[in-house]
């Protein structure tokens, strides 16, 4: 019998960072107390790390739509002006990536924004974003982490407070990088139908600022409660919309139907095609690829993490594209990012961002271009899809699935079975090759592959598999789970 998760269970929790930011559940360990004590160390960090190449006194405070959010970001803004930084809060939600790009338009410190992404409602969070404009790096937060004992006085002279829109520089930017016109025009003649489920969130508003004209948003009221589910954009919490374009006859002989999904702070993206089937970022990262290359004049590397889809190589390949392979987070694609000169990086999960923006996922770029690719081609995003799996060869499906262990003890069992005697065979096809970058990424024979990765922080085996079929893809997970279940 599952056992339902108690707010007891936080209190006195340790503040860690994990990825991106740190998340606790309201009233537990996520309090107001808490957040004060991490914003005033977060913004003397800022400063030990950006003051010199900034020259700034800055710091950006930015919030999400969830219960309690202004409120706990207004905490943080006045702990912060306490200290003597010059606080820009801002005036109403916003997209997480959009107080990353007002940190570097702005030449600040960096930015804090309360969100918990895409997390139930019981939990809030605290990002810390970067001068360049993205998340700050694991020594950052480090620094945040092993300073949260320290106790502060008010500077003698406090910071200023002020109010900014966070929407307008940053709408502004996004529309500098598409042919807006022409989405504009397809959208007035009704050759093109947009729908798009904000999930509650952040990116409520957001594509009818973008774009100047109405579309077709679902779930666009804030909503404590995300309707007893998620803010994440998973096929399960997206029955409306997949049923509401499913259910859609285009008004024009002809017409094209595009809808988009958004997580609860705008920094994850899927999409769904005329038909009403979901497609994630598995699907749209080589549609994205292929279309900036075809539309833009950008170029540079492709990052994926190991549990992208092998169609994101064999599209970076039609394109004359390097690529590169880290481990499972956007944060180790952000650190790519930094170093390289990058086209485009994206993970499984949503996150898609683009070397020639800021280094952080930004699902409403993303949107914009998925829309833009849509009317430059004339095709539905399934058969835009479909086309890149016939020039490149290349026809898969995918899956991944989360697997409850019963305590952290087999979780080491089974990591150290994986270390000692890696599987040399998967569902009946010999592994061809193993990567051990993140968790164990076994490559079949039939070029399909397996990956098994443990969550760090709970008993958790998460396992992703992509194959030819979708019934290879089950038969590879069934096989993981049965191998997972004799060892533990």
């Amino acid at each position: 019998m599952a056992i339902a998760l108690s707010p007891s269970t936080f209190i006195h929790k340790p503040i860690k960072f994990g990825t991106d930011g740190w998340r606790g559940m309201m009233a537990a360990d996520f309090t107001f107390e808490r957040v004060q004590q991490v914003a005033q160390v977060a913004a003397h960090v800022l400063k030990q790390c950006y003051g010199e190449q900034t020259g700034s006194n800055t710091v950006i405070v930015g919030h999400d739509r969830r219960f309690l959010s202004p409120e706990f970001a207004r905490t943080a803004a006045e702990a912060i002006a306490a200290q003597g930084f010059d606080v820009m809060l801002s005036e109403d939600f916003a997209p997480t990536p959009a107080f990353s790009w007002a940190a570097k338009d702005q030449g600040a410190l960096g930015a804090v924004v309360i969100t918990a992404s895409h997390n139930p409602a019981a939990y809030n969070g605290f990002k810390i974003k970067s001068a360049f404009g993205g998340s700050v790096p694991l020594e950052v937060t480090q620094k945040v982490e092993a300073q949260l004992d320290q106790t502060f006085t008010p500077a003698a002279q406090p910071g200023t407070l002020t109010r900014f829109d966070p929407w307008a520089s940053y709408c502004q930017e996004l529309q500098s990088k598409v042919d807006l016109t022409a989405i504009q025009a397809e959208i007035a003649s009704g050759q093109l139908t947009v729908f798009a489920d904000v999930m509650h969130g952040s990116a409520a508003t957001g594509l009818e600022r973008l774009l100047g004209q109405s579309i077709n948003e679902l779930n666009t009221d804030a909503d404590p409660l995300f309707e007893g589910g998620a803010p994440e954009p998973l096929p399960k919490y997206l029955q409306r919309m997949l049923k509401t374009v499913a259910a859609y006859q285009p008004e024009v002989a002809g017409g094209l139907v595009a809808g988009l999904v958004f997580d609860g702070d705008s920094d994850r993206i899927a999409a769904v095609d005329g038909q009403g089937q979901f497609l994630s970022s598995q699907i749209l990262i080589p549609i994205l690829i292929d279309h900036i290359m075809q539309v833009h004049d950008y170029s540079g590397e492709v990052i994926k993490t190991i549990s992208g889809s092998n169609l994101i190589p064999k599209v970076a390949a039609l394109h004359d594209l390097p690529l590169h392979e880290t481990a499972v987070g956007y944060k180790y694609i952000a650190d790519r990012m930094l170093e390289s000169q990058a086209l485009i990086g994206g993970e499984e999960s949503g996150g898609v961002g683009y070397g020639h923006h800021i280094p952080e996922r930004d699902a409403l770029l993303s949107a914009l271009y998925v829309l833009e690719a849509v009317v430059k081609s004339g095709m539905d995003l399934s058969d835009r899809y479909r086309q890149l799996q016939e020039q490149t060869g290349y026809f898969s499906d995918y899956d991944r699935i989360d697997l409850p262990l019963p305590n952290m003890t087999v979780r080491d069992q089974l990591l150290q079975e994986l270390q000692t005697n890696c599987p040399q065979t998967v569902a009946g096809k010999t592994v061809t090759h193993c990567l051990s970058i993140d968790g164990y990424k076994l490559t079949l024979a039939d070029d399909s592959w397996l990956l098994i990765r443990f969550s760090g922080t709970e008993p958790v085996l998460r396992l992703y598999s992509e194959a030819s079929t979708l019934e290879e893809v089950h038969k590879h997970l069934s096989w993981a789970k049965d191998w997972a279940t004799s060892i533990g």
